[in-house]
């Protein structure tokens, strides 16, 4: 058999000293846009908008999802990072973050009942921070025209500090903007305390109503990259906090092929079934979550702070020639 494993998600954490905290990273939840690209797969992306950007950037500013950054910021990132180049943080490696389109894909996003959403930063490698700032893009704001800073609040709607780190991930308890419907851009800024770098995210949403109450909270978007052949196995691994397995659900598949949208939905239903700790599919605006047959759409969902999945594959060992 030939195992891949597809969108591993368990993290192991670093030793960090006293005062450090993880920087090179982005935003996970909703996804940022650089890190959407990676997911999809560099080398074959699956949305329109992934594609052109690589199209024209290359493929390499994706595999460096977690350095999009300006070393010498300081604070200073209007003066640095001039309009049109704000998703790049005027990196020519990552131009293709830049490309104005109105079909990036976008995470469907809404604020609980208290009026507040919990962002989620994947962290990569020690700094110091002295804080993530939030922005967002005006009402009326045109996603088919380069992104500028006069597109967004001249004030940021969250800025957080010091903030704990728990599997590589920092949970950002922001309240939510006020007046936003429809597309638009989430603009993160992670300034260090220890140096004059910063990181910089553009992130792709679609500003909804207030969600109902939901014991679920969403860990990360989990993808279909492939169709996979008869004799292949699905297995959806769930990790508690600690690291520790504590289920692990599969699927055999049987078909001759299975489009890869297909065999997720089915997994994901077995998923909600059976499990006690995570659900997989999209959460709607009554607080319930089901699948949905796409390739981008699905996220799996925990009850408890600091679960991950990872998902297996194993296919079936290639025809030899005669």
């Amino acid at each position: 058999m030939l195992k891949s494993m597809l969108a591993p998600s368990l993290a192991l954490v670093s030793a960090l000293s006293a005062g450090q905290s993880l920087a090179h990273g982005s935003i996970e939840i909703p996804i940022s846009r650089v890190y959407n690209c990676y997911k999809e797969g560099p080398e074959t992306p699956q949305s329109a908008a992934c594609k052109a950007a690589i199209a024209y950037g290359g493929t390499q500013a994706f595999y460096d999802w977690n350095g999009v950054r300006q070393g010498n910021a300081n604070g200073q990132h209007r003066a640095l990072i001039p309009d049109g180049k704000l998703c790049s943080a005027a990196n020519e490696s990552h131009k293709g973050l830049d490309l104005a389109r109105s079909d990036w894909p976008a995470k469907r996003i809404a604020p609980n009942a208290q009026g507040r959403f919990d962002f989620v930063y994947h962290a990569t490698a020690p700094h110091a921070a002295r804080s993530f700032q939030f922005f967002v893009t005006r009402q009326g704001y045109n996603p088919t025209q380069p992104l500028k800073w006069s597109d967004l609040e001249a004030t940021p709607f969250c800025t957080v500090g010091t903030t704990p780190l728990q599997n590589n991930r920092y949970t950002l308890n922001c309240p939510f903007p006020t007046g936003r419907t429809g597309r638009h851009v989430i603009y993160n800024i992670w300034q260090r305390s220890d140096s004059p770098e910063a990181f910089y995210a553009c992130v792709d949403v679609e500003i909804g109503t207030t969600l109902a109450a939901s014991e679920w909270k969403e860990a990360e978007p989990v993808r279909a990259r492939e169709d996979l052949r008869a004799g292949s196995t699905v297995t959806l691994r769930v990790f508690d906090a600690a690291g520790r397995d504590v289920e692990r659900h599969e699927l055999r598949l049987t078909e001759e092929v299975s489009p890869a949208a297909h065999w997720l939905v089915r997994l994901a239903r077995r998923v909600n079934q059976d499990s006690r700790y995570v659900r997989v599919g999209a959460l709607d605006a009554q607080g319930d979550i089901s699948p949905v047959e796409s390739l981008q759409g699905n996220s799996v969902y925990v009850r408890d702070a600091g679960y991950r999945f990872q998902l297996d594959i194993d296919k079936p060992a290639a025809p030899s020639s005669p």
